[in-house]
């Protein structure tokens, strides 16, 4: 999965009305406004935005996530059916499904969180949070994460020492791109390694070279040195961009302090972690799902593992020494230059990354197979899903028996990709191969108090 790069200003609206029953923003320092017994706390309102099951005892989370995979998959048995094929199967789903395999840690679980800079609720440009409501409903509200459930302590902290420092500032937090400010978002990473980084996103402006170096010297002195070097990071990034969210490529990122990477440990394998490169956020889940997707591929040790979207290498790295070769495809720069660190690093041999887009690489790549071994394929794209000509290349493929699809959106663009792989051949979409069949589903609860999780399909033909 790879961030995309958007090049209009954010859509942020002017922080004027709040949720619910109103109160009225107030000026920092000032007392707060009393408020009805039934109005939920901003704490409570951002708990039930991000995570939304929290109050449910973990069990019962497991049932609700279940009935939501189950509903997706008779859709899905609803749509083949409209293509004319006979997808029904007991209970009107389009497979089987497994029961919902629950995360090793249910607090605390995230490797990756991303913090936001906007208005909090008492009115101060530079709270440092997560968001509550929508840019629809021109209602967003920034509220601190300390009491969120999925976030550990050290993200918690790294927030509020970076809140404390922009505060600190002479510079604005920047909201709205072409209404000036500089301070934007913030993402930390760690890892059971121990590893703590930082990345501070920053819109330079108009601000000169000197001016900014001015400012990566304080941020660093800040947390090398000052009140923030209690979170003892390791890493230390920042990143000038004048876009919403991009890549490295688009906008370099600086190491101000630290090593360049973090890493972790994965099923008895060490893995390198660049600062936008993709790793699942549940690393103890992941270990649970990669030995899954193990079991699923069947593979041989004269197959070919044909890993999509493959971040840092994970899934093909942890599958390597069960099958002959393993090719990896990933948009990510930086991504491929750590699995081929990963990979060297462990020792194993058997794998080659290719960098770029899935839909430049692969049909390239799978129009030309003549190997006569067996082709297992897994891909694990980001919410948007896979790119069409992705799909067509592996429908056309022959070689391609077994296919496993990751998603954890598989109600959105997944539901497209899956109805692609599944349809009669349409000489209109260029669709000529024999169609694919899901045979099983398992989800995977990598994101508990959430209403999502992770689904592994599996489709054979």
């Amino acid at each position: 999965m790879a961030l995309s790069c958007v090049l209009r200003p954010p859509r942020r609206p002017p922080p004027l009305a709040l949720l619910g029953p109103p109160a009225p923003l107030r000026s920092p320092g000032t007392a707060a406004p009393c408020r009805s017994l039934a109005e939920p706390s901003w704490e409570e309102r951002l708990a039930n935005a991000v995570t939304p099951l929290w109050r449910l005892p973990y069990q019962e989370q497991l049932q609700v996530k279940y009935e939501s995979q189950r509903k997706i998959l008779q859709a899905l048995a609803s749509r083949l059916e409209e293509l004319g094929i006979d997808a029904q199967k007991p209970g009107g789903l389009c497979c089987p499904l497994q029961p919902v395999v629950p995360s090793p840690i249910i607090n605390g679980y995230r490797n990756k969180s991303t913090f936001s800079v906007n208005r909090g609720p008492d009115g101060n440009p530079k709270t440092v949070g997560l968001y509550v409501g929508t840019g629809r409903e021109r209602n967003i509200v920034c509220v601190k994460a300390s009491h969120v459930e999925n976030i550990p302590s050290k993200h918690k902290q790294v927030a509020q020492c970076y809140e404390e420092f922009i505060c600190r500032s002479p510079l604005d937090s920047c909201i709205l791109f072409h209404e000036g400010g500089h301070w934007r978002e913030l993402v930390v990473r760690t890892s059971r390694c121990g590893h703590t980084m930082a990345v501070v996103t920053f819109h330079p402006q108009q601000l000169r070279q000197e001016a900014l170096a001015t400012q990566k010297a304080l941020l660093k002195e800040f947390f090398t040195c000052g009140p923030g070097a209690v979170c003892a990071l390791t890493s230390l990034y920042f990143q000038e961009s004048t876009m919403t969210r991009c890549s490295h490529e688009q906008s370099p990122y600086q190491l101000l302090h630290g090593a360049p990477h973090i890493f972790e440990e994965l099923l008895g394998l060490k893995f390198r972690i660049s600062p936008d490169a993709f790793f699942q956020v549940n690393t103890a889940g992941a270990e649970v799902l990669y030995q899954a997707v193990r079991e699923l591929c069947q593979a041989t040790g004269d197959t070919v593992l044909l890993d999509i979207c493959c971040g840092t290498g994970t899934i093909g790295l942890s599958l390597a020494h069960q099958v002959s070769k393993v090719i990896g495809v990933e948009v990510v720069e930086k991504a491929i230059e750590d699995a081929e660190w990963n990979a060297a690093f462990n020792g194993i041999s058997n794998c080659e990354f290719r960098s770029g887009k899935a839909e430049a690489v692969l049909p390239q790549l799978l129009a030309s197979w003549e190997d006569a071994r067996p082709l297992v394929a897994v891909v694990n794209p980001s919410r948007a899903g896979l790119h069409y000509r992705v799909v067509r290349a592996i429908r056309n493929c022959r070689a391609i028996r077994r296919l496993l699809y990751i998603s954890c959106k598989p109600e959105g663009e997944a539901m497209r990709n899956f109805l692609e792989l599944c349809c009669p051949p349409d000489p209109q979409k260029k669709l000529a191969g024999e169609p694919f069949v899901p045979v099983l589903a398992m989800p995977f609860d990598m994101f508990p108090h959430t209403v999502h999780c992770e689904l592994v399909l599996l489709f054979t033909r």
